[in-house]
């Protein structure tokens, strides 16, 4: 039944009731009127109707209720209900106390406010007495039926998710899911509370496609209630992942569905993502910051602490970009202090707060001790996450404290100051060693990819994974399955006479990002000095004209198209070395140690300078890699399905080493992969590459039985000592905010391989094999990876396509 025809039975409920005076029925009349009043929006006339029912009861004669009790402890929970939704939440928080004590509550009623005040415990960040209350209300719950025991359990595991315990989170989760199908309850607040769990973990594009849902849901069903409150945090996520038209969009809209239902908090929440969207874009005005300030104000007398916290800070940084100064440090101030006792993201957002006012009255030490405080918190909240992926998305709550802190250092910080700090805030997530799994007995029921293993190039097109249920379930079983190593989730940072030691005469290039430019540590045996780059657009546009060129390259239409592709993509690696190399002063035969930063991961840096180039997430990986030690397993040759080139390629380099394990096409599948790669001195895979660029942990290579992921390949802690990927965009990992990186290369280092050869874009198939045979010949004979591609790369033709692509796209990884 719609809500407006619930109102009407409800209308001629009460008319009736009153006429032939049934005060229980007018009583339980105006309580079910008053709910679904609430649930499309009508506080005011929700709260008239609770009040006249209250009335109602404390004037019925002896005998006219049959259960006093339970009928004031329903009515004082649904007041509280009320206070709830209006934003008085101590006041609520207090209202729910006394009905789970109630003696007349049921175990509905008790569950329900038990809930409720986990709920708002959470919200003010005491986690440890909210997951008391949220498994109080779990075992009461069960005794109310499967539909609010689900919803139960999903608190219980949003709770979980915000206090850091992810593994138990998810798995709540999982078992909310099931309950609630059993039950056949919407699934509206299920994908609420499961879209603000992926917020919280940084998984924007499962966060929006959950709200999405839910929207449908709420919007179809005339619940005007969640329909705002989803609105608004389906802008919030948009906010948070770049989409600044579509949070923008979807702002206006809540604010508008707020007005019309006198939803005064939820108004205020939309309005501060829209500055926000505003603020990203550039276009703050004097007039939008005082309705912003105004807005926080009314968020922080109605007790929204957490929300007033985020949008003084939004407010403060907005009024600092029109040259607000003195009002900006107020708002900060407000910012930092309401932060102060919240969760613990909340606070990382109130030390950047804190971290702004130190820079605006240009005290650095303030500032660093605010950004190191709140890298300290974040790391903490970082070991609690149970895989890399998670761990990087969660280094991108800290961004703007390394920003803020860098800008400090780059003021008035040593070099080496400056070098500390960027190692401090890069890779982190893929530093700590996890324990190696086994693989998942259920390994074959991977998720299909569609792609085409047709053509002459090592190349498919990017897979696309069916939305969303096979992937889901694959990862939420692995989160639910890796296990952390237990620990602060920091990590040492060498000091520069390790660095240099394991560099051994390399020179260091660590580049950064702040303030629209980027900038590099370069490390040689003599000096460390800090030099001024270039802007990161002018890169960037280089960039894209690149992989355009590339690409054309890869499969050319005619010789002449091909002749042009080949001359602009010349004359873009000339301008990018001019502006990423030439400022550093370096020797031309230098050999170079590269740690990018951004989008530089995608450059083709062997490419730009004529000696040899290794990358290295971090100086910190780097070191790691030359302190591995030497592995003694045969190497391993491997050729993937559906590849013209791919088995030549294998059965030539087994003449290059004739001891090798090969594995043909029909003999590779992942398991025997998996086993033989996992303890080899060298591996070499001549497969298809499968990017995932927006989850490249999903990435993988075509094996006889199918993709096999690089999030599998982590879990199963494969970790051959050095690694050739022969595939197409192996080497293209993917870097987030908090200067993270994913993707197969990050993954073979985090798990202890010293050295990987891999190519940033497509790899023609059949003229790889020169390449190969080139770079393996010289392994053998004991160069490192970086030197031995360098070699080989010299023996290339590059006036052919194919050649071009191969001696410009393949790059090494780590000291190995």
């Amino acid at each position: 039944m719609l809500h407006g025809e619930a109102l009407d039975h409800l209308d001629e409920a009460v008319r009736l009731a009153r006429a032939h005076g049934l005060v229980e029925l007018e009583i339980w009349a105006r309580s079910s009127r008053a709910m679904t009043r609430l649930e499309v929006g009508r506080a005011s006339a929700a709260r008239h109707d609770v009040n006249g029912a209250l009335r109602a009861l404390a004037g019925a004669k002896v005998g006219e209720v049959s259960d006093v009790e339970h009928l004031d402890a329903l009515l004082l929970s649904q007041i509280t209900v009320l206070d709830h939704h209006a934003g008085h939440l101590q006041r609520a928080e207090e209202g729910h106390r006394a009905v789970a004590r109630h003696p007349g509550a049921s175990d509905d009623l008790a569950a329900r406010a038990m809930n409720n005040v986990a709920f708002l415990l959470s919200q003010r960040g005491a986690f440890a007495e909210a997951l008391r209350w949220a498994d109080l209300a779990v075992v009461r719950s069960a005794r109310a039926g499967e539909a609010l025991h689900g919803q139960v359990l999903q608190t219980r595991a949003w709770v979980e998710a915000r206090a850091g315990q992810l593994t138990r989170s998810l798995r709540d989760f999982e078992e909310a899911a099931l309950v609630c199908e059993r039950a056949g309850l919407p699934r509206g607040e299920q994908y609420t509370d499961y879209a603000d769990a992926m917020r919280e973990l940084r998984l924007f594009a499962e966060a929006e496609q959950a709200s999405l849902h839910a929207l449908d849901e709420f919007v179809s069903a005339g619940a005007g209630l969640m329909e705002v409150e989803t609105r608004v945090r389906l802008a919030e996520t948009r906010l948070l992942a770049g989409d600044l038209r579509g949070a923008e969009e979807a702002a206006l809209t809540a604010i508008e569905v707020a007005r019309r239902q006198k939803r005064t908090e939820w108004r205020l929440r939309a309005s501060i993502v829209a500055l926000g969207a505003r603020f990203k874009r550039g276009e703050v005005t004097p007039a939008g910051v005082r309705e912003a300030r105004a807005a926080a104000r009314a968020l922080e007398v109605r007790g929204s602490l957490e929300s007033a916290a985020e949008a003084y800070l939004q407010v403060g940084r907005s009024a600092l970009a029109i040259g607000q100064r003195r009002t900006a440090e107020a708002d900060l101030g407000s910012a930092a202090r309401l932060s102060a006792g919240g969760p613990l993201l909340s606070r990382v957002r109130g030390r950047v707060a804190a971290a702004l006012i130190g820079t605006l009255r240009d005290e650095p030490r303030l500032v660093l001790a605010e950004c190191r405080a709140g890298l300290r918190d974040l790391a903490r909240h970082r070991a609690a996450l149970p895989t890399m992926e998670l761990r990087a998305l969660a280094s991108g709550h800290g961004a703007d404290l390394g920003d803020i802190g860098l800008g400090a250092l780059l003021r008035q910080g040593s070099p080496a100051a400056v070098l500390r700090w960027m190692e401090r805030t890069r890779a982190a997530a893929m530093l700590g060693r996890l324990p190696v799994e086994p693989m998942a007995p259920e390994r074959n029921a991977r998720p299909s990819y569609s792609h085409d293993l047709v053509g002459s190039a090592r190349e498919t097109r990017p897979a696309v994974i069916n939305d969303d249920d096979g992937v889901d379930r694959l990862r939420r079983s692995s989160w639910t399955r890796e296990v952390v190593r237990p620990g602060t989730g920091s990590h040492e940072v060498p000091g520069l006479g390790r660095i240099r030691d394991a560099l051994a005469g390399r020179v260091l290039v660590e580049l950064g990002q702040h303030d629209g430019r980027y900038v590099a540590v370069v490390v040689t045996s003599r000096d460390v000095r800090v030099a001024e780059v270039c802007d990161v657009a002018e890169i960037d546009e280089h960039l894209r004209a690149l992989v355009f060129a590339l690409r054309r390259l890869a499969d050319p239409r005619s010789a002449a198209a091909a002749e042009a592709a080949r001359v602009s993509a010349m004359r873009r690696l000339d301008l990018m070395r001019a502006a990423l190399l030439d400022p550093l002063r370096l020797a031309p035969d230098d050999e170079l140690v590269i740690t990018p930063v951004g989008r530089l991961h995608g450059v083709p840096w062997s490419g730009l300078h004529r000696g040899p180039v290794s990358l290295a997430p971090s100086a910190t990986a780097w070191v790691r890699t030359a302190e591995e030690p030497i592995g003694h397993g045969a190497p391993v040759l491997v050729a993937g399905p559906g590849l013209v080139g791919a088995g030549e390629e294998v059965e030539a380099l087994q003449r290059v080493h004739p001891d090798a394990l090969l594995l043909g096409a029909a003999e590779s599948s992942a398991e025997r992969v998996v086993d033989a790669v996992a303890g080899a001195d060298l591996a070499h895979l001549a497969c298809h590459g499968v990017l995932r660029s927006d989850n490249p942990m999903f990435s993988a290579v075509v094996l006889a039985d199918g993709p096999l992921t690089v999030q599998e390949l982590h879990r199963a802690g494969v970790a051959p000592r050095r690694l050739v990927l022969a595939s197409c965009h192996s080497g293209a990992d993917v870097s987030y905010a908090g200067n993270e990186l994913l993707g197969l290369v990050a993954a073979m280092l985090s798990r202890g391989t010293a050295g990987v050869v891999a190519s940033i874009a497509a790899v023609p198939d059949v003229e790889v094999v020169d390449l190969m045979l080139g770079l393996h010949r010289r392994l053998a004979a004991g160069e490192t990876m970086a030197r031995a591609l360098h070699g080989a790369r010299g023996e290339i033709d590059r006036s052919t396509p194919a050649g071009f692509v191969n001696w410009c796209t393949f790059s090494a990884h780590g000291a190995g």
